[in-house]
């Protein structure tokens, strides 16, 4: 950012600006590169001492503004940093590129499985264990100036959201925040937020990607621009090309509509032209032929990212030179080296490394975490060419490449397959283009019968990625902030949610449009009125009428001569009520009963707006309050002082209960704090306890097959799982009576395999028993030791000594490679 060409009172105002941000212009002089204009400001905001929100692109530089609260925090003696990320492998990124910036003295790394020098001046963090800091009142927060909440807007997942709002809340307020976003379409809002709860807060939004964007699509072994590249672009008009090879160019086109009925996401249910579809290999060979790899296909399924790699390797398919394929073997046989010999064949190590040579490699969940480590590695050192990989990645680790491929426009999610959203669109193409390396990014989307052309553009153009707040209270945060605030207090705090400031932001849509309906019911009823008598009276009767003969009577064809009889008796007596209505003579009534009818409609309409307003109106409070009942009626919280008959709106004291579940973390808090409270888990065995974990956490999904349920542990496990399902079963009820979700009941469905496996069993034979890929094998894993450490931490010191072996008993082989 220059002076060069400015006016004198704009190199005043520069002038005046470096001047008042020396430790911004300190910073840009050691920078390879010049900040661009949102970097700068967003820079700037933070040497003022303000917090910024940050909404930009996928790679488009926004870290570099949380390097720089990194930089100002350095420069005080005592200031501290956190960086937190959502997910684990983003951590262990984070913390090797500050390790090699500032020193492994000045770096920490704690990720819940990982504890590496907790005390250092910037530490690296998952998201939720800066939240239970917080609640535990750690002394780590001591001296912390700055928070870096990378990938904010996961704010929106559904299961971990609500753990950035609670660090957003709860954070001492003297901590400023840097706050970086994905482009959402609500930035402003989620800003207003931000200003509302912790004080000075800057949005600094860039839609411009830092690499442009050219969008393709693949009809047979055609290769043409989405969008018409005359000069007409900007309008996003589809390419006339385009329509010619799909059929698409005929007049119905022209006026945008087809006689076909039109689906979500570009599907339309017509019959066209039928399109070839390309085979994976061949799109490798023309991408590469026309220099634009690497690329990433994105497939949504994991099973579709492992046949990509096998078609691609039986075509003999080859991407790499000598050279590369040296430097990949290296590379793999160094990240894979403390994986024992035995398990190689078993985790399907040679097949991968062969693919690997080749330049192809698949990334998905259920990849070994080593294995995934390297394909990062490798595609980031452009090493590897062509990589399949499910939709995470595009939320995940830094893997930009020069094309991204979509195959379909739709996915499986969980329950149907569901067109993708622009906001999805938006992410997945992001990963197109690396900056400072490629001129443009390319996306290619592969034509499929059905899709329209249209649709197709209108998708790929729109930017809308609302983030929405999916805040609720759990029960583990009831008793913390209790603990902390007391009842009255917890309930204003949470009134100042996310979640509660978009529910009354649309109350107040709502109820304007209320008030603008209630002004159209008055004039309807006004022009209903009858000088004979109330004609709202009369048009209910009709209504009545109405629906009694329209329906049909219970039972059908079935039902008794009585029934039927009791129907038209009733459609008789409402005959008569209306004859002998004084409106009936009215020799205006049909007019007066087709602006009754529309009153009706409205009314019926309005109704449920006020309704909606009710429900959102101190909705999450609400919430807080059921969870509370449910605490009290269970014991964990009690009624303040002597007066043990507090009523809904005094304050509780938390019970020893309580405080155990204090630091129990997770979906089923409340039933891992009543099983250890009745003791139900004493008697297990290390191994056995790490099974009841592993039936605790495990959350099965269609397209996992796990093992039966058969031949669960002898001894004392099965009574134990019986006493925990009863545990269960009592929740739920005491729930739903409280007008709260419930829960899934808990499902031994991997217990055999992670008794298996905690008793010293072979990984073959563990993955053979659970049908489980091995890195979803080693997520559960982890997922179980992390509730292990919780038991350890909560129990009884003899529970807690069985939680702590049984912890070691399942920290072995792959997964203890995976936690280091």
């Amino acid at each position: 950012m220059t002076d060069t060409g400015l006016s004198a009172a704009e190199r005043f105002q520069a002038a005046r600006v470096r001047s008042r941000s020396r430790n911004l212009e300190l910073f840009r002089a050691d920078l390879r590169f010049d900040l661009d204009a949102f970097q700068f400001a967003a820079c700037d905001a933070l040497d003022q001492g303000r917090s910024v929100l940050v909404a930009a692109p996928t790679g488009a530089g926004k870290t570099i503004v949380a390097e720089f609260a990194i930089w100002l925090a350095m420069r005080q003696p005592t200031a501290k940093v956190f960086y937190t990320t959502p997910m684990k492998a983003l951590s262990n990124q984070k913390y090797a590129e500050l390790v090699e910036a500032y020193g492994e003295s000045e770096v920490g790394l704690l990720t819940g499985d990982t504890n590496v020098n907790p005390r250092a001046r910037v530490v690296v963090m998952t998201t939720e264990v800066l939240r239970n800091m917080i609640y535990a009142d750690s002394d780590l927060l001591d001296d912390l100036a700055w928070v870096v909440l990378d990938e904010v807007h996961y704010l929106a997942d559904r299961f971990r959201g609500a753990v950035w709002e609670e660090v957003i809340l709860h954070l001492p307020t003297e901590v400023r925040l840097v706050s970086l976003s994905a482009t959402v379409s609500n930035a402003e809002e989620f800003g207003d937020w931000l200003q509302t709860v912790r004080g000075d807060t800057d949005v600094i939004v860039s839609e411009d990607r830092p690499v442009p964007l050219e969008q393709h699509v693949l009809v047979g072994n055609k290769m043409v621009d989405l969008f018409d590249s005359s000069g007409a672009a900007a309008t996003n008009r589809v390419n006339p090309e385009l329509l010619r090879l799909v059929g698409g160019g005929s007049r119905n086109d022209s006026r945008g509509g087809h006689r076909g009925r039109r689906g979500r996401g570009g599907y339309v249910d017509r019959r066209g032209p039928r399109t070839e579809k390309l085979h994976r290999e061949h799109i490798a060979r023309m991408l590469d032929e026309r220099m634009l790899l690497p690329a990433i296909f994105f497939v949504f399924s994991r099973n579709g990212c492992d046949q990509g790699v096998r078609q691609v390797l039986r075509s003999g398919v080859s991407l790499t030179t000598r050279e590369e394929r040296n430097e990949i073997r290296e590379t793999a046989e160094y990240h894979c080296r403390t994986l024992l010999d035995e398990d190689l064949a078993v985790l399907g190590y040679w097949e991968w490394l062969e693919g690997l040579e080749r330049g192809v490699a698949a990334h998905h969940a259920g990849l070994l975490p080593a294995f995934k480590e390297v394909v990062e590695d490798l595609f980031q050192r452009k090493l590897l060419k062509v990589v399949f990989a499910t939709e995470t990645l595009a939320l995940g680790v830094n893997m930009p490449a020069r094309t991204v491929v979509l195959e379909k426009l739709e996915k499986f999610n969980g329950e149907a397959r569901v067109p993708i959203t622009p906001g999805e669109y938006t992410q997945l193409t992001g990963r197109a283009g690396r900056r400072g390396i490629d001129v443009e990014g390319h996306s290619v989307i592969q034509w499929t019968d059905g899709l329209e052309p249209q649709a197709v553009a209108s998708l790929a153009s729109r930017r809308t990625y609302p983030l929405n707040s999916s805040f609720k209270p759990t029960y583990n945060m009831a008793v913390n902030l209790i603990e902390q605030f007391g009842r009255q207090r917890t309930r204003e705090v949470l009134e100042t949610s996310f979640a509660q400031f978009q529910a009354d932001r649309s109350v107040v849509d709502l109820a304007r449009k209320v008030r603008s309906q209630q002004e159209s019911l008055d004039g309807y009823q006004r022009s209903m009125a009858c000088h004979l008598g109330d004609f709202t009276e009369y048009a209910a009767l009709r209504r009545r009428l109405s629906d009694l003969e329209r329906t049909s009577v219970p039972g059908g064809r079935e039902a008794s001569h009585g029934a039927r009889q009791e129907r038209q008796s009733q459609i008789t007596e409402v005959r008569r009520a209306l004859q002998r209505h004084p409106c009936h003579a009215c020799p205006d009534r049909e007019a007066h009963a087709r602006w009754a009818e529309r009153w009706y409609k409205l009314k019926r309409v309005n109704d449920k707006l006020v309704q909606q307003i009710r429900s959102r109106t101190g909705a999450v409070a609400t919430t807080f309050d059921r969870v509370t009942d449910v605490l009290v009626q269970l014991g964990y919280l009690v009624p303040s002082g002597n007066d043990a008959s507090a009523g809904p709106d005094g304050e509780l004291t938390v019970a020893a209960g309580g405080r155990r579940l204090q630091r129990i973390y997770g979906e089923r808090d409340l039933l891992v704090a009543e099983c250890l409270e009745a003791g139900v888990w004493k008697d297990l065995t290390p191994a056995q306890l790490a099974a009841m974990a592993a039936t605790i956490v495990y959350q099965p999904r269609r397209e996992d097959a796990p093992g039966t349920e058969h031949a669960l542990p002898r001894g004392a496990f099965r009574p134990a799982l019986d006493e925990t399902l009863t545990i269960w079963s009592r929740l739920d009820d005491v729930e739903r009576d409280a007008r709260l979700s419930g829960s899934q009941p808990p499902t031994p469905a991997i217990a055999v395999g992670m008794f298996r496996w905690a008793s010293g069993s072979a990984l073959d034979d563990v993955l053979r028993s659970l049908d489980l890929a091995a890195g979803d094998f080693v997520r559960w894993c982890k997922q179980v030791i992390d509730l292990l450490d919780q038991i350890k931490n909560a129990g009884d010191p003899e529970l807690a000594e069985t939680a702590r072996r049984a912890t070691d008993a399942v920290r072995r082989g792959i997964v203890a490679y995976a936690t280091v």
